[in-house]
């Protein structure tokens, strides 16, 4: 039984051993060309334990922190980049906004002068046109009716007054005729009464 125990002891510990030799070493490509992540998990399964601590090759924290910096100085030159693109874009849009200002201002020009003409250096809007060209029209339509009714009572009272004299010749005509009738008739019987003393 103890020898059975003996390789059975002796077999754990084998398989141990080549498991413990299956298992992949951490490689320096993971400090090289991993993220800076996977570089401090490299460390942490590289690094030897010393009491509570961790002791780390100063190889490795050397190209641990190579690595850093030039991720800091990658960060900070695409910082600088998203900087100037952005400056370039505020430049961009500042520029846009001041020509859709003056695109803004010419389109307002251009309703405005669509809406309206000039009348004697005068810029008059349509609407404001058309209401005084109405109110002019409807001015004279007013004086016309004005002007046709004065005319028609002028006519009436020239007429009336034309009738008038026509009747006041007719009566002074007869008139004539009867004093001269009379007149004759004087002229008769004086000349009678003249004969008649006479004879």
């Amino acid at each position: 039984m103890m020898i059975r125990y003996f390789l059975f002891t002796l077999f754990l510990s084998l398989s141990f051993t080549l498991s413990a030799q299956e298992q992949p070493a951490p490689t320096t490509t993971e400090l090289e060309n991993g993220t800076i992540e996977q570089q401090f998990d490299y460390l942490k399964k590289v690094s030897t334990n010393y009491q509570e601590y961790k002791v780390i090759k100063l190889r490795s924290l050397e190209k641990l922190q190579t690595n850093i910096l030039d991720s800091i100085k990658g960060y900070q030159s695409t910082i600088q980049e998203l900087k100037s693109t952005l400056q370039e874009n505020k430049k961009q849009i500042d520029d846009l906004n001041q020509r859709l200002t003056t695109t803004k201002a010419d389109f307002d020009r251009a309703v405005e002068e669509k809406d309206s003409f000039s009348i004697f250096g005068m810029l008059l809007h349509k609407t404001f046109y058309s209401n005084l060209v109405w109110g002019i029209i409807i001015l004279l339509i007013i004086i016309l009716v004005i002007s046709y009714f004065r005319f028609k009572r002028s006519h009436q009272v020239t007429a009336e007054t034309q009738q008038s004299l026509e009747d006041l010749r007719e009566e002074f005509e007869l008139h004539r005729r009867n004093t001269l009738e009379r007149e004759r008739k004087l002229n008769r019987q004086l000349v009678d009464a003249l004969n008649n003393k006479d004879s």
